[in-house]
This record gives structure tokens, C-alpha cells and sequence, in this order.
């Protein structure tokens, strides 16, 4: 059903209900599981850079899957593909507490992050599909919103369940979760979006794909190991095959020539992929940061953590509704010099840095990312036709993705050079320090970077 349909307001409340609830689910899971890694490393005895894994096989696992699931969903029904991700999430939280081992754990990680991928492909598409030009920006600002309550709520939940009663509390926490959304999308939601004529899926262009991400991500986390070298020289010689079968195929599962034919989809994705290169691993690092340096338990570090993602929160439905009445490029290019502001201050960061210049830091990145992310992802909606929102939906929720895993990939690097492969712990403060400034260094320069890109890309319509 599309922006002509006739439908009830009361309906249209409810799809932005449930589309929300999903998307608020896996930032949640993310963030929770930020506050329980000094917990988990310890029972498993991993190290600085095994530890870092827990996050980066979920978002490499998500990214390899997003577009030709953001395909399929197009093919045959979103509705299909967003509870298929529901399942998936559900029963690999209730497995990861039991897990024997830690290679257990990341692969079980691994899963959930193709149940995320299944998420992040449809909730937008299914929003955009169903609301009216007009009202996209409000309508994505709300459930943008749901992203940022799973990320404020994550710290303080998963730092409180991990304080009491364990880091394995915080994946089951998450099956009753699953089984409501379940429940409100089965009774609830009738349509399925699917192409009334499909096409055949191409299963090539989606194995190209998966590779040249699957070998990137892990080239750019293992840059320093020569297994991450290779991994890297493969995933660019995959690139143009890639590339070049997408070109010449009839139904591809990724249009790359929609990159050439479109400035504001291809600058406003550009954006994306900076933006949360330059974002993501802030709450990884500062969870340390808190717990380690300042020697605070999770419960506290995660009210700390709280502040940024409760302005995202806060913030986002204005700043969505809007880019419904001012271009998009300058509230999302105002966005990010904020984050660039707020990645400055934490750039100074020492083990003598009191908690309220930190929490300042925090609530300028909270307000920057609000105004940039639900902006920037009405550019890109706007930017294409109704036949094309899966895609569109998978392809930024991608940049979103591959710019966490980038993000991760930097810290990694940077652990290894300033702590190497050892369990972290309060010997190593000096080395974490002097890691994450120049993080955040190489964060803020990224940010700025993006304000030019993000300048560039032209007008949404």
C-alpha cells in the first residue's frame, strides 16, 4: 500500500508502532551488551582484541546480509522478512546465555546480527511505504526515535541486569521482547509489500556481495595481522566483479547505477557511512573508559552512557518533522559539526576528566546525531521511487552498518598498537587513554570531512 492508499489514521499508528518497536530492538541489544563486556571478558578470559569482537561479528554479520535481504524483502513481502528477523533475534538470545565457549558466543552473535539485518531492511521501507511524502519526515523522525530509546535504555537496563544478576540476563531479557512484537505484527499487520510482478532473485550478485563485505569488514578489524591484509586485497578484488556483474545483470540485487544517476542518494549515503565511522565506537570505548579508568560498576557507567542517545531520543521526531519543511542537507550537515564539537572535548580526555565534562560531550553528540539521522535518511527515501524503498532502506541501513564495523575496525587497530593482545584491565588505563584520544582525534577530523560531503549532495526533490 502506497502514499495514495486510503488509510485510517488509527492504522497508520499502528504500523509506526510496531515498525518503531523493531527498530528499537537492536540498537537495545547493542547497547546493552556494551556494559557487560568487562563481565563477559573475565569468565572467558579474552582479550582487548577478542573482547571488541563481541560487537563487530554482529554489525559484519548484519552488513553482509542487509541488501539482499533488503532485496528479497522488496521480492517477496517485508512483512515476511521483519518477523523473520524477530524469530531469529528471539531464539539466539535465549541460546547465548549457554553458551560453552567464547567461539560459541560470536557465532551465536553472529546469527542475531542476520536477524538485526532482517530488521533494518524492512522497518524503514515499511514506513516510507505506507506514509505520505509529506509526512515521511515525521514518521521516520518517530521511529528514528526508537532507535535512540533502544540505545538510551540499553546502558541503563544492561547495566543494571549486569550488575545484579549477570551479563546472561541481558539476552533473555530480550525473548519476551520478541514474543510482543511477534505477537502485535501477526494480529496487527494484514499487508505484506511484496512486488505485485517479482523478479528473480540474483543470488550471485548477493554472493559477490556478502564476500566483499564479509572480507572488508575483516580486513579493516585485522589490518595489522596479515590474515587482515589479504582478507582486505581480497575484498578489493572482489569490488569490481562485483561491480560489473550488478552492471549486467537484468534484476540485480544491488542497482550500483543508481549511485550515478542520483547525487542525493549517493552523497546522503557518503554521509551515513561517515557519520557512524565517526560515532559508533564512542559507547564501546567510554564503557571502558568508565568502568576500567574511573572504576565505576555498570549500573552507573550505563546512566553515564544514558545522556547521548536520551538527546537522540529527544530530539529526533523534531528534527524529522523538520526536513519535511527545510531541506534535509542543512540539518543533517548542522548534525554533524556538532558530533565533531562533542568528539573534541572528548579528545582531551584523562583519567583526572570529571564525569559533567564528559556527560557535556555526550549531550552535544546526542543532539547532533538527532539532527542528523532521521534528515538524512528522508534525503534518501525521498530520493527514489516506491519500488525501490527496500533497497534504499537496506543500502543506508548498510552505510549505517559498515560505518559501525569501520568505526570498530579504527578502535581495534588503535588497541593494537597502544595495549596489544592482553586482557585489559586498570594496569592497562595509561594505554586505553592514550587510545581512545587519538580515537576520537581521527573521529572528529571523519565528522568534519562529513560536513562537506554532506553540503554537496544536492537538494532531496
Amino acid at each position: 500500500m502506497g502514499e495514495n492508499s486510503p488509510q485510517t489514521r488509527s492504522w497508520l499508528r499502528i504500523i509506526l508502532i510496531i515498525s518503531t518497536l523493531g527498530s528499537f530492538l537492536t540498537p537495545f541489544i547493542g547497547s546493552m551488551v556494551n556494559l557487560a563486556l568487562p563481565q563477559i571478558a573475565v569468565e572467558f578470559s579474552a582479550d582487548a582484541i577478542l573482547i571488541g569482537w563481541i560487537p563487530t561479528i554482529y554489525l559484519l554479520s548484519s552488513a553482509m546480509f542487509l541488501i539482499p535481504l533488503g532485496k528479497i524483502s522488496d521480492i517477496y513481502g517485508r512483512k515476511k522478512v521483519f518477523i523473520s528477523g524477530i524469530v531469529i533475534i528471539g531464539v539466539s538470545s535465549f541460546l547465548i546465555p549457554f553458551s560453552p565457549s567464547f567461539l560459541v558466543l560470536i557465532a551465536l552473535r553472529g546469527i542475531q546480527g542476520i536477524g538485526s539485518a532482517c530488521i533494518f531492511g524492512t522497518s524503514v521501507a515499511i514506513v516510507s511505504s505506507v506514509f505520505p511524502r509529506e509526512e515521511r519526515g515525521r514518521a521516520l523522525g518517530i521511529n528514528v526515535t526508537g532507535v535512540y530509546a533502544g540505545l538510551s535504555l540499553g546502558p541503563v537496563i544492561g547495566g543494571f541486569l549486569t550488575h545484579y544478576l549477570g551479563w546472561r540476563s541481558i539476552f533473555l531479557i530480550l525473548v519476551p521482547l520478541c514474543i510482543i512484537i511477534m505477537y502485535a505484527v501477526t494480529h496487527y499487520i494484514r499487508e505484506d509489500w511484496a512486488d505485485p510482478d517479482p523478479h528473480p532473485f540474483d543470488l550471485v550478485g548477493a554472493l559477490l556481495y556478502s564476500g566483499v563485505v564479509f572480507f572488508g569488514i575483516f580486513g579493516m578489524t585485522s589490518i595489522t595481522r596479515t590474515e587482515g591484509v589479504l582478507s582486505l586485497l581480497l575484498s578489493f578484488l572482489l569490488l569490481p566483479i562485483f561491480l560489473g556483474h550488478e552492471s549486467r545483470t537484468d534484476f540485480p540485487v544491488f542497482d550500483v547505477r543508481i549511485f550515478r544517476k542520483n547525487r542525493v542518494f549517493t552523497f546522503s549515503n557518503i554521509a551515513a557511512l561517515i557519520n557512524y565511522s565517526a560515532t559508533f565506537a564512542i559507547a564501546f570505548l567510554l564503557s571502558l573508559y568508565l568502568q576500567i579508568v574511573k572504576g565505576f560498576d555498570p549500573k552507573s557507567a550505563g546512566l553515564i552512557l544514558v545522556s547521548q542517545p536520551l538527546m537522540q531520543a529527544l530530539f529526533s521526531p523534531y528534527a524529522g518533522r523538520l526536513s519535511d519543511r527545510i531541506e534535509p542537507k542543512f540539518i543533517a550537515s548542522a548534525g554533524m559539526g556538532l558530533n565533531a564539537l562533542g568528539l573534541i572535548v572528548l579528545a582531551g580526555i584523562s583519567a583526572d576528566t570529571s564525569i559533567p565534562v564528559i556527560i557535556l560531550a555526550l549531550l552535544f553528540l546526542g543532539f547532533g546525531f538527532a539532527l542528523f539521522s532521521s534528515p538524512n535518511t528522508n534525503a534518501v527515501m525521498g530520493s527514489v521511487s516506491q519500488t525501490e524503498y527496500g533497497v534504499a532502506s537496506g543500502t543506508v541501513a548498510t552505510m549505517r552498518l559498515l560505518g559501525m564495523a569501520l568505526s570498530m575496525g579504527i578502535t581495534l587497530f588503535l588497541f593494537t598498537v597502544f595495549i596489544g593482545a592482553v586482557e585489559i584491565g586498570t594496569k592497562q588505563a595509561a594505554e586505553l587513554i592514550l587510545a581512545q584520544r587519538m580515537a576520537f582525534i581521527i573521529y572528529a577530523c571523519l565528522c568534519l570531512i562529513g560536513v562537506v560531503i554532506s553540503l554537496a549532495r544536492g537538494t532531496k526533490s
